[in-house]
């Protein structure tokens, strides 16, 4: 079996093992946070990472699965469990629909960066405009504190959901490393001409990236309701979603298995520690994602999955100018 399916296993297992072992709040809260915002990197790192389509609107996706989940209970009374797929569903959907407008007209770069943050802003204003989304005061789900409700008594049910979800993504970042579709969209990410002269499809394959993409950001909107039973058009489809579904991947490095879960928990890491150093002051976590992303930028540019590549890279740059 390859390694990296044993890794992926053992850190499930490890994870599940802590979480079965320790009953202190504060630790099932950093880890469950944790693994949220991994899954959120997991999610951008599939179709900016793999595919090399840099979206800065991934709260588009994440939106509509948040909103799917509240509304499916509510308005349509369907248990959790049932919804949550449906969430998944429908935010694939979306990136169907948003993926299908863009390449369709060849739309890519900063084009299509841009595009998806249209279609976030797009959608939230029609979020503060319908009544089935409760408009600008937002959807929260009555207290019904149950397994069969996804609604857990205490942090450590959420814990081992968003494991699941988020062990589910490294298996696929596996499978997109090792598989033909996943060499095809590589194909396309390094260039798209050359990928097209071998008979590969870049709309296809890009269609197919945006659709799992989106599904994996639709799973963490609906785990978001489900924790904090509430959701409005600000959360649902604002930018510091997506901004932290992104600074993640790219800080951990993008394109690799690892990377997004590794950027995640340093960030994470961060986060906390300015917050018990500096309190609540408003947009602090936007000008650490900001800083640590311009310094690996500048100095670990395949993130810190990628460190050991980049210190080889450096020594040998330093060993030439001293050999001259």
């Amino acid at each position: 079996m390859n390694k990296q399916l044993w890794a992926i296993g053992l850190f499930a297992l490890a994870i599940a093992a802590l979480t079965g072992w320790s009953d202190s709040g504060v630790l099932l809260n950093f880890v469950m946070m944790a693994l949220y915002a991994a899954l959120l990197a997991q999610a951008w790192n599939i179709l900016g990472g793999f595919g090399g389509q840099f979206s800065f609107g991934h709260a588009l996706f994440f939106g509509t699965g948040a909103y799917i989940q509240a509304i499916a209970q509510m308005q349509g009374g369907i248990n959790a469990w049932l919804a949550l797929p449906m969430a998944v569903a429908g935010s694939a959907l979306v990136g169907l629909f948003v993926g299908g407008l863009s390449f369709r007209y060849g739309l890519k770069g900063s084009y299509f960066a841009l595009v998806t943050l249209a279609f976030a802003e797009v959608f939230r204003i029609l979020a503060l405009s319908v009544p089935f989304t409760g408009a600008g005061v937002g959807l929260m789900l009555p207290l019904r504190e149950s397994l069969g409700n996804m609604q857990f008594g205490s942090r450590k049910g959420y814990v081992f959901l968003i494991l699941a979800l988020v062990t589910l993504a490294l298996l696929v970042s596996w499978w997109l490393r090792n598989s033909r579709f996943g060499a095809w969209l590589q194909a396309v990410r390094d260039n798209e001409d050359a990928a097209r002269a071998i008979g590969v499809n870049p709309f296809t394959v890009k269609m197919g990236a945006i659709a799992l993409s989106g599904g994996f950001m639709g799973a963490a909107g609906a785990f978001y309701v489900q924790v904090f039973q509430y959701i409005d058009p600000g959360i649902a489809y604002g930018s510091v979603t997506s901004v932290e579904a992104l600074v993640a991947a790219i800080v951990g490095g993008i394109g690799t298995i690892w990377g997004p879960v590794l950027g995640a928990l340093v960030l994470h890491v961060l986060a906390d520690l300015t917050r018990n150093l500096f309190g609540q002051l408003p947009g602090i976590n936007m000008v650490i994602y900001g800083t640590v992303l311009v310094l690996i930028v500048m100095f670990l540019p395949r993130g810190i999955a990628g460190l050991g590549q980049s210190v080889v890279d450096l020594w040998k740059r330093s060993g030439g100018r001293h050999g001259q």
